[in-house]
């Protein structure tokens, strides 16, 4: 996912090509340019906001993703430590930019980059607050988002084991009215889930959301898994919001969710630290009553409840909630194979794409439950997730098979290529197409890496290969590799590879004489 739905966010709430920049994590010169190109755009950003993520890249730059650059996300990592070495004395920038390219000598910022990432990302005194993230009190604006560092559980009624639950905290600090919710861990799924019942619960969005530095929200994702950042970012453009991460040596810009934390801790953990749940949900049931009367407390210095000052000023400021919950979006470029099929690894299952993209690289969108396949900044399939593992989803209008225009393929001319290196491998081939009910497209791989052993092998041992694959019925790639390995050792005279094996304990007729 790009950030350029991040960009056009900031831009339509008013904010500048310079803080939108500092914001988003993109150059200032590059967001200049995509603004001009949005303004300029027929649809405006109004329109442009509303088309699929990779549409909208191909539209506005014609080519790549504009993904973060991955220096800024070094810089971002080390910006903590550079302003902490900063304080201590006849350290410079110059030094700690020298340490900078030992540490990163292929891929770093100039010094004069370094120094303008710098100076924008620590502008902010201690006593006045980043006009980034300024302590703006109209209601709707933020909506703060931490985990507490303290857990509560339930006892598992199987193994009676206690089974400990993160508690995620949301404050909107205009009205400091708060929300709690158990999850199993700050893995990116448990904290997107958060996330959106938290939401529900408020009833709308907010312009902002504000996650704390979750370094731990993390924990060893594979390589299918999106990180935490992209997730985020396709959460806040799916809900119409701007995604913006609290500052770690900046207290200020999330007073309000630590100070709700302890809050919670007083009236949520200290009341309930002797009762017993049994399930998740028994958990969240109590700590939502348990929130429900904090927020109906009558505040210490204030006339009125959070919950009335909640309903007063941040309810009417909040954006409607689209219609579909958010569901994390992972990205893959995959090459379109030719079956007319792109491979998704994650599940081991194929999807067909339109034959004219054959060779081409598809950049794939996929969900739990919808697979969007994009050509060249275009949507060119559409197809329901499938976990069937070595399966194919098929849409017979993608298949070259199907049309007239496009012979370049197909299980005719893969017989006659087989022909032409030997009679038992046409043979093969002629089963492999016309044994089965599934599209010819389906069977270019095994006949393509048939056709590839066929060139890499002895003749002679491909031929006995071949022959027993078709004596015993098995046309797998798999299996044919095998025999051509192993060297058809035994083959014709020991069919104990193919048949039940004989055992000890079977006599002969001599044992009844």
């Amino acid at each position: 996912m790009s950030q350029i739905k991040q960009l056009l966010l900031l831009k339509k709430a008013g904010v500048s090509n310079r803080k939108a920049a500092a914001i988003v994590g993109i150059n200032k010169e590059t967001v200049n340019n995509y603004v001009k190109k949005a303004l300029a755009d027929e649809l405006g950003i109004e329109g442009l906001l509303k088309l699929d993520d990779p549409v909208l890249e191909h539209r506005l730059k014609g080519g790549n993703a504009a993904y973060p650059d991955r220096r800024f996300e070094v810089f971002k990592a080390l910006l903590p430590y550079l302003q902490e070495e900063m304080k201590r004395k006849h350290v410079t920038l110059k030094l700690l930019w020298e340490e900078y390219i030992r540490e990163h000598p292929d891929d770093h910022y100039s010094l004069t980059q370094f120094r303008f990432h710098y100076n924008q990302n620590t502008e902010a005194k201690k006593e006045s607050p980043s006009t980034i993230l300024a302590d703006m009190r109209s209601g709707g604006e933020k909506l703060f988002l931490d985990f507490t560092g303290d857990t509560m559980g339930y006892i598992d009624m199987e193994t009676g084991e206690m089974v400990q639950c993160q508690a995620f905290v949301a404050t909107l600090p205009a009205s400091d009215y708060g929300y709690l919710l158990f999850v199993p861990s700050q893995r990116t799924e448990d904290f997107v889930y958060a996330i959106t019942q938290c939401l529900k619960h408020l009833g709308g969005v907010p312009k902002m959301l504000v996650p704390d530095n979750l370094k731990a929200a993390v924990i060893k994702t594979d390589r299918y898994e999106p990180s935490l950042n992209r997730v985020l970012e396709d959460m806040g453009n799916h809900y119409g919001t701007v995604v913006v991460p609290a500052r770690p040596v900046h207290p200020k810009d999330k007073s309000n969710v630590e100070g709700n934390v302890r809050l919670v801790y007083m009236r949520v953990f200290a009341e309930l630290r002797n009762e017993t749940f049994y399930s998740i949900d028994e958990l969240n049931a109590a700590a939502a009553e348990k929130m429900r009367k904090h927020n109906q407390k009558r505040m210490q210095k204030n006339p009125y409840t959070r919950e009335e000052r909640f309903l007063a000023i941040d309810r009417p400021n909040l954006k409607p909630l689209p219609a579909a919950d958010f569901e994390i979006v992972s990205y893959t470029d995959l090459k379109v194979s030719s079956n007319c099929c792109v491979y998704l690894g994650r599940d081991q299952h194929y999807y067909t794409v339109p034959y004219q993209h054959i060779s081409k690289t598809a950049h794939v969108a996929y969900t739990r439950s919808l697979v969007k396949i994009y050509v060249d900044g275009e949507l060119v399939a559409t197809h329901v997730r499938d976990y069937s593992k070595g399966r194919y989803t098929i849409v017979e209008e993608h298949l070259a098979s199907k049309s007239s225009e496009y012979r370049g393929l197909s299980a005719g001319k893969y017989i006659e290529r087989a022909q032409k290196a030997s009679k038992e491998l046409a043979d093969v081939m002629t089963h492999i197409f016309y044994d089965s009910s599934m599209p010819a497209e389906t069977h270019y791989r095994t006949c393509d890496g048939l056709l590839n052993l066929q060139r890499s092998s002895d003749p002679v041992i491909f031929r006995t290969a071949c022959e027993t694959a078709l004596r015993y019925g098995r046309y797998s790639y798999k299996f044919i590799r095998f025999l051509v390995e192993s060297k058809c050792a035994g083959v014709k005279q020991d069919t104990s590879l193919f048949s039940p094996p004989e055992h000890d304990n079977i006599r002969g007729r001599e044992q009844f004489r």
